[in-house]
C-alpha cells in the first residue's frame, strides 16, 4: 500500500511540506525502533463537518506509551490535540482521513540506554484512507507467531519496534490466503490480531481477552464496550483458547483502521453461518453511526475541525 499524505505535515512545531519531511539516515529510531506512535481517524458527517474521533485519548495514550521506553515528548497531550486541528485546517481536509502522529528518538548514536535526555523529533501526518477491511467481513488464520509479552516487549505500549511481530503474522496470514490472522499469547490463549483487539460472541455473550493475555489496551476496543453497554450488552473479559473460535456464534476484530469488522471463518472453518453477525452488525452500525457525529449521546469522543 503506497501512500502521499497531506500537502504539509506537522513537523516538531512547523508546518513542513511532504517532500521536504526528512531526518537524518543515523535517526537512532531508522535503527533500532526507538518510535512511539498512534492511528487516529477523522470522519465527514453527513453535513460536510469533519470530527476527529477520540483525539484526546489517543495522544494521552501516546504519552503513556514514551514513558515506558522513557523516550522524551516535547510536547504536552493537548499541544498534540491542537497541533492535529490546526494540521487538518492547514491542508483544507474536508474528507474522512488517517492521522498519524509518530514520536521518535533522534540522532543518538548507536548508544542503546534512551533516556529522557535523548533527542526526539514529534510528527503528525495526515492522508487519505479508504475501508481496510470489507463491510461484509474477513476471513482469518491462527497464527504460528506468538504474540509478544510483558516478559520481552511490553505489549500494551504502541512503539514502532513491537510491530514486527505483527508483521511477521501478516506476512503468514497473506501467503495463506487469509485477509487477517489471529495471534496466541505465550500460553496458547488467544491475544489479538497484528492491528486489532479480538471479540468473540456465543450464546449471546460477549467475550474478549484480558489485557493480561498480551494485548494492546484499544480505543476501539475501549470504545466497544461503551457501544455493547448502550445496546444491553455485557463484555466479559476472560482468556479465551483457541479451540473457542471454532464454536463462537460470531468473531470480529475492532481497531481504529479496521473499526468493527466480522469475522466469516478462522482456518477455514465457518464461523455461525458464515456471515456477519447479528450482535456484531449493531455493534458496527452503531460505531459507524457514532464516528460521523450521528449519536450525540457520544458527541464528548468528537473533536470538531469544521
Amino acid at each position: 500500500m503506497k501512500t502521499k499524505g497531506a500537502e504539509f505535515i506537522w513537523l516538531d512545531g512547523k508546518f513542513v511540506k511532504w517532500e521536504d519531511a526528512k531526518v537524518p539516515i543515523f535517526t537512532h529510531a531508522l535503527h533500532y525502533g526507538t518510535a512511539i506512535f498512534e492511528g487516529i481517524r477523522a470522519y465527514s458527517s453527513r453535513d460536510n463537518k469533519l470530527h476527529v474521533f477520540r483525539l484526546a485519548e489517543h495522544m494521552e495514550r501516546l504519552h503513556r506509551s514514551a514513558q515506558v521506553y522513557c523516550i522524551n515528548v516535547n510536547y504536552s497531550a493537548k499541544e498534540l490535540c491542537d497541533a492535529t486541528v490546526e494540521l487538518l485546517r492547514k491542508n483544507d481536509i474536508k474528507e474522512s482521513c488517517y492521522i498519524r502522529p509518530l514520536n521518535f528518538v533522534g540522532l543518538h548514536g548507536i548508544d542503546l540506554n534512551v533516556t529522557l535526555d535523548s533527542p526526539t523529533y514529534c510528527a503528525i501526518i495526515v492522508f487519505p484512507f479508504a475501508r481496510y477491511f470489507s463491510e461484509q467481513g474477513i476471513r482469518v488464520g491462527v497464527s504460528s507467531w506468538r504474540r509478544i509479552n510483558d516478559t520481552s516487549i511490553p505489549p500494551m505500549a504502541k512503539a514502532a519496534g513491537n510491530y514486527l511481530n505483527s508483521v511477521l503474522a501478516t506476512q503468514e496470514s497473506k501467503r495463506h490466503g487469509f485477509e487477517e490472522s489471529i495471534m496466541l499469547d505465550q500460553e496458547g490463549n488467544i491475544s489479538e490480531a497484528p492491528g486489532e483487539n479480538v471479540f468473540l460472541v456465543r450464546d449471546h455473550s460477549i467475550y474478549t481477552p484480558y489485557i493480561g493475555n498480551s494485548a494492546l489496551e484499544g480505543i476501539t476496543r475501549n470504545t466497544t464496550f461503551e457501544i455493547a453497554a448502550n445496546l444491553g450488552y455485557t463484555i466479559v473479559e476472560r482468556p479465551i483458547s483457541r479451540t473457542e473460535l471454532y464454536m463462537a456464534d460470531e468473531l470480529f476484530l475492532t481497531g481504529t483502521a479496521a473499526e468493527i469488522v466480522g469475522i466469516l471463518s478462522v482456518d477455514g472453518h465457518p464461523v455461525g453461518d458464515g456471515r456477519e453477525g447479528q450482535i456484531t452488525r449493531r455493534i458496527r452500525q452503531a460505531y459507524s453511526r457514532i464516528v460521523t457525529a450521528e449519536e450525540p449521546r457520544f458527541s464528548s469522543w468528537l473533536t470538531s475541525v469544521w
